[in-house]
């Protein structure tokens, strides 16, 4: 991922750095297990420990004539070593050591991801109590349909990201396996106690079968969890955009002081954070098409997938958690005007409590649903297409109405309290009040 999009934390994941420092481990560890089998002279596990280190630049110019990375890199590692070195990766192939630690990657990713994501979720839960009694108008095919709450909206919000909380854990426990059986998985030249010591030195459990590589299925669904939980992000992000267009401004991401919306246009105050969030969270989701490629290789293995998951794990994790940072960031400094949020309930001069009405002619007239529902339907259509009219006025007129609904009865239903009564059971269920 470019630098413009990238946090430190999370990228030197991706640095060949970490990379090379974790197939070290993996080496010492598998070391390790045999010295205690009587496999490997004590002191030469001495030397191996004390002498293993690495350098990228070098292994790089190695690659580079050999043409085989982890050829490279044991060649550097060794160069270092010496000749206890030839107990280094006996009985293992690349996949184990390249695998296996690109599963550590992508825990170490994933547990970044999470606790961007519990942030997020503090501050979806926080502006959903703050915002719980602010009516707004509720939408539905982007027409003005029936009042609701603003803290509603990010009520919902967070629910979502509460289950995308447990698919990302998912995720991690689907990855946090490893590998080491050999050439095709059969630990023809490993014992099985060797891999499970250095995967319980990782933190990693056991694949319990495998071919030559970690079978991509877990990788896949990975991917697909990163992918549902940019979708959730650009689902905010797009709501907050349509809430900020001129017409209503009911809300507004955070405008820095000194900020400029526009080359041409002095007066613009663009949603731009959150419409970075929209495009770069379908990146993400092109992504997970890559991680769902990837699962059918050939026979016991072959590396079609290796050149793409060094482009799409590192990339999507890092932009996820990018635009997780960025979504905080709006809504933490989000700007929300409640004139704004009354003066467009109120944009449609009182077609919003067309239901109440429908229920009430129903309830107390006696009538059938299709004879209230035209009643309700033309004074509406007459509201529609006049400017100065309004529902209420229409039906107190209308003698089909008035001979059922008294003023009284007009006005218990145009009023918005009633929409909202329920609204804290909501939040009670979702655990965000007691």
């Amino acid at each position: 991922m470019i630098d413009r999009y990238s946090h430190p934390e999370i990228s030197a994941i991706w640095e060949l750095e970490n990379k090379f420092k974790i197939w070290t481990d993996i080496e010492i560890y598998a070391c390790e297990a045999r010295a205690n089998r009587g496999e490997v002279p004590k002191e030469d596990l001495e030397t191996i420990k004390q002498k293993a280190k690495f350098n990228v630049d070098e292994i790089l110019e190695i690659e580079s004539k050999v043409h085989h990375d982890v050829i490279a890199y044991l060649t550097n590692l060794n160069s270092y070593i010496g000749p206890a070195g030839r107990h280094v990766h006996f009985g293992l192939t690349s996949s184990d050591v390249g695998d296996t630690a690109l599963c550590v990657q992508m825990v170490q990713a994933m547990d970044l991801l999470i606790q961007r994501t519990e942030t997020l979720l503090e501050t979806t839960k926080q502006k959903a109590k703050e915002y719980k009694d602010l009516p707004c108008i509720g939408r539905s095919h982007g027409i003005h349909a029936e009042p609701m709450t603003l803290g509603l909206k990010f009520a919902l919000f967070f629910a979502e990201m509460t289950r995308n909380l447990e698919r990302m854990k998912d995720a991690r426990e689907q990855v946090a396996v490893g590998k080491l059986s050999g050439a095709v998985g059969t630990y023809s030249n490993i014992d099985l106690e060797i891999e499970e010591y250095v995967l319980n030195k990782l933190g990693l459990k056991v694949d319990p079968i495998a071919t030559q590589v970690i079978s991509r299925d877990r990788h896949a669904f990975y991917m697909s969890v990163l992918g549902v939980v940019a979708a959730s992000l650009d689902r905010m992000a797009t709501e907050i955009r349509l809430l900020q267009k001129t017409e209503g401004r009911e809300v507004e991401e955070p405008f820095a002081k000194g900020q400029k919306g526009s080359s041409a246009m002095p007066h613009k105050r663009n949603p731009v954070v959150c419409e970075r969030i929209s495009g770069i969270s379908r990146v993400i989701r092109s992504n997970v098409n890559v991680g769902l490629q990837n699962v059918g290789l050939w026979h016991e293995r072959d590396i079609s997938h290796s050149s793409a998951e060094r482009i799409v794990l590192p990339d999507s994790t890092i932009a996820l958690d990018y635009i997780l940072e960025k979504m905080n960031f709006v809504l933490k400094g989000l700007h929300v005007y409640p004139d704004a949020t009354e003066r467009t309930l109120n944009v449609t001069r009182g077609l919003i409590f067309s239901q109440k009405v429908l229920l009430w002619l129903i309830e107390k007239g006696g009538i059938t649903r299709e004879d209230a529902y035209l009643i309700v339907q033309e004074n509406a259509m007459a509201v529609w297409a006049d400017q100065s009219k309004n529902l209420r006025d229409l039906l107190k007129q209308d003698p089909r109405c008035s001979s059922i609904l008294k003023d009284s009865d007009l006005d218990e239903i145009f009023q918005i309290k009633p929409y909202l009564e329920r609204i804290p059971l909501i939040f009670k269920r979702l655990g965000i009040i007691d």
